[in-house]
């Protein structure tokens, strides 16, 4: 087939979902239906609303192909997740929200069988942030799941299997600190084997790979052409990564932001990771290890900004200077690279204006971030995609603190990255008007004084 021009993309975060019409020649979404990812009770567990989500991608299909008529699908979405699917194709048990602490009732049995850091690059999480951690409990908590579940596939992929009726799964999924998976050496680790799993993993495919056309039914319910493709798809984070891999030369470093805070360096500094500071080796779209750092940077600014009021000026941006405000980590104590620090503000915080509040918290966040971006080796340019690309208190911060080039991304970010899987030849642009930023002197200093306020604090431990 001819190059695509309008490509759909399902885009599951962890708590927005959103279905965006991309158009592949203007490198823009040109439509958009959006929802909450909604977290449901359970029983067994507490789950996502996979019936729910499903009714709105078929609602959104329909309406963006009456915008612009869709050429292909494809789909990105959150990690720590997978769909075990039964001997009729059907969920097998509900896809298990990953927050859920479940999983650490067994953690130290599951601590005695996982694999090393250095075979997974895979450090070890809380709750079901190591999807295998979420396997090991669903399977051993519920024999009924276990003796139903005939086919395990990463998420992305389920919703590719709802859509055309073939089961695949993909490494940028595979290779998310699920301990699943071996990324020096591009195959299953050796818990999978142990486990009796090899025979569950649905086949591995690339996520550029067309897997099929859309079933018919749903051509019809969404009013599609039968033949419309649809692609492989891949994890969030690595759509974001995947528009510039074949576009700019390393080093080069990418800067995923949204609930989570991803830090992925590309051609950097040769560096032993720490997997106590949730540092992990991700895996790229064309199969290669990515050193990452990562913090739950979008859950920390809502945690913080609940109340106020989110904008500052640069009287803000003085006054937080003049009274050397400073937020220190951590605002989410479990994640990121100072786990079991509790935050706590350099001033009183009741004497904050919002605006000042507002400004302290964007320097944290970047200075979170360039902690992320040292540890993993990151050199050359930094990326930002996500909506902290639109903060310029945290780009200038994130410039200082780093002492490299900051450049806020346009036209790419998850949705563009996974709409170019479908076009493998033509890969991203980044928007050559985007200003780099380089910093300041005042700006650095303010970071060296968070770095050494760091150093010196006892960490002040979760009540």
């Amino acid at each position: 087939m001819a190059n695509p021009r309008h490509v759909a993309v399902i885009d599951i975060g962890k708590t927005n979902a959103k279905v965006a019409l991309v158009d592949l020649d203007a490198h823009a979404e040109i439509a958009v239906c959006r929802r909450a990812n909604a977290v449901l009770p359970g029983p067994p567990y507490p789950h996502y609303d996979t019936d729910g989500l499903w009714q709105f991608i078929l609602d959104s299909l329909g309406a963006l192909h009456r915008t612009a008529a869709i050429d292909a699908i494809t789909v990105t979405t959150h990690g720590a997740s997978a769909a075990l699917l039964d001997a009729d194709g059907k969920l097998a048990a509900p896809v298990l929200d990953y927050e859920h602490d479940g999983p650490d009732s067994l953690a130290a049995d599951y601590d005695a069988l996982r694999p090393d850091f250095a075979e997974t690059g895979s450090p070890r999480l809380p709750m079901g942030l190591n999807l295998a951690a979420q396997l090991f409990w669903q399977f051993r908590s519920f024999p009924e799941i276990s003796d139903a579940t005939k086919t395990i596939l990463t998420y992305p992929q389920y919703w590719v299997f709802r859509l055309t009726g073939r089961a695949v799964s993909e490494v940028t999924s595979l290779g998310c600190h699920t301990d699943l998976w071996c990324p020096t050496k591009n195959r299953y680790s050796s818990l999978v084997e142990r486990q009796g799993w090899s025979a569950l993993m649905a086949p591995v495919a690339r996520a550029t790979d067309r897997i099929g056309p859309v079933l018919p039914e749903i051509a019809e319910t969404c009013g599609l052409s039968p033949d419309v493709p649809v692609f492989c798809g891949i994890h969030d984070s690595n759509a974001s990564l995947y528009a510039h891999l074949a576009t700019r030369p390393a080093p080069f470093s990418v800067v995923s932001t949204g609930t989570w805070v991803i830090s992925m360096a590309i051609g950097g500094k040769a560096v032993t990771l720490d997997p106590a500071r949730d540092t992990l080796i991700n895996v790229n779209a064309l199969g290669d290890p990515v050193p990452s750092a990562r913090f739950m940077g979008g859950r920390e600014f809502e945690l913080m900004t609940r109340g106020h009021t989110g904008s500052f000026d640069a009287a803000d941006i003085e006054a937080v200077l003049a009274r050397d405000i400073q937020l220190m980590p951590a605002v989410e104590t479990r994640s990121g690279p100072f786990q079991g620090r509790r935050h706590s503000w350099s001033v009183d915080e009741a004497s904050l204006t919002d605006g000042a509040r507002f400004a302290a918290l964007s320097y944290y966040l970047a200075l979170m971030t360039a902690t992320g971006l040292d540890i993993v080796g990151a050199a050359g340019e930094v990326l930002v995609e996500g909506p902290f690309g639109d903060n310029c208190a945290f780009l200038d911060m994130l410039a200082s603190a780093t002492g490299r080039p900051v450049r806020a991304v346009s036209g790419t970010g998850t949705s563009i990255g996974a709409a170019l899987l479908t076009v493998a030849a033509r890969q991203g642009e980044i928007d050559p008007h985007a200003r780099a930023r380089t910093g300041s002197p005042a700006l650095a200093a303010y970071a060296t004084r968070w770095r050494n306020r760091v150093k010196s604090t006892t960490p002040a431990r979760p009540g």
